[in-house]
C-alpha cells in the first residue's frame, strides 16, 4: 500500500509544480511520470539500505534522462519535464529544519543539516549533469557513425 502511496503522491506533486509554473498541458503527464520514476528511485534505492547520497544522485540522473526522451517525443525544450521533475527530490524539509535550529541557536546542529542539505543538492545536481554528459556523448556517437556510414557507402 505504501507503493501505490509513494506513486501517486510524487506524480500529483510534479503535476501541481507543473501548473504552477505554467507547463503546457501536453506536457504535464509526462513530466508527472519523470518526477512519479525519480521518486520512485530515489525511494526504492532508499528502501534497500543505500545510501542517499547515491539514492539523490541516480534519482536525479533518472530524471535527466527522462527529460532528454520526453524533450525528443514532444519535440519541447528539455526544462519542460527537468523542473517539474526535480521537485519532489528538492530537500526542502531539511532546509526548513536547518534553518530551524539556527535560528534557535543550536548552531551546531544547524550547520550539520545544512550541510546535509548541501550534499543531497549537490547529489541530484550531479546526477542531472551527468544524465546531460551521456546524452552529449550519445548524440556525439550517432552523429560520427552516421558520417562514417554515409562515407563508406558512397564509395
Amino acid at each position: 500500500m505504501n507503493i501505490i502511496i509513494q506513486v501517486v503522491f510524487s506524480y500529483l506533486a510534479t503535476v501541481a509544480f507543473g501548473l504552477f509554473i505554467n507547463v503546457p498541458r501536453n506536457a504535464l503527464n509526462l513530466a508527472g511520470l519523470s518526477g512519479m520514476l525519480g521518486w520512485m528511485t530515489y525511494w526504492l534505492i532508499m528502501k534497500a539500505g543505500i545510501d542517499s547520497i547515491f539514492a539523490n544522485f541516480a534519482a536525479g540522473l533518472v530524471v535527466g534522462l527522462l527529460g532528454l526522451i520526453f524533450s525528443q517525443i514532444k519535440h519541447m525544450p528539455v526544462t519542460i519535464f527537468n523542473i517539474p521533475g526535480l521537485v519532489p527530490l528538492v530537500p526542502g524539509a531539511s532546509a526548513y529544519q536547518a534553518l530551524t535550529l539556527l535560528l534557535d541557536g543550536r548552531t551546531v546542529l544547524g550547520l550539520d543539516k545544512l550541510f546535509d542539505v548541501v550534499i543531497i543538492s549537490g547529489a541530484i545536481a550531479i546526477g542531472y549533469v551527468c544524465s546531460q554528459l551521456i546524452s552529449e556523448m550519445y548524440f556525439h556517437y550517432r552523429r560520427y557513425h552516421r558520417f562514417v556510414f554515409k562515407r563508406t557507402d558512397k564509395s
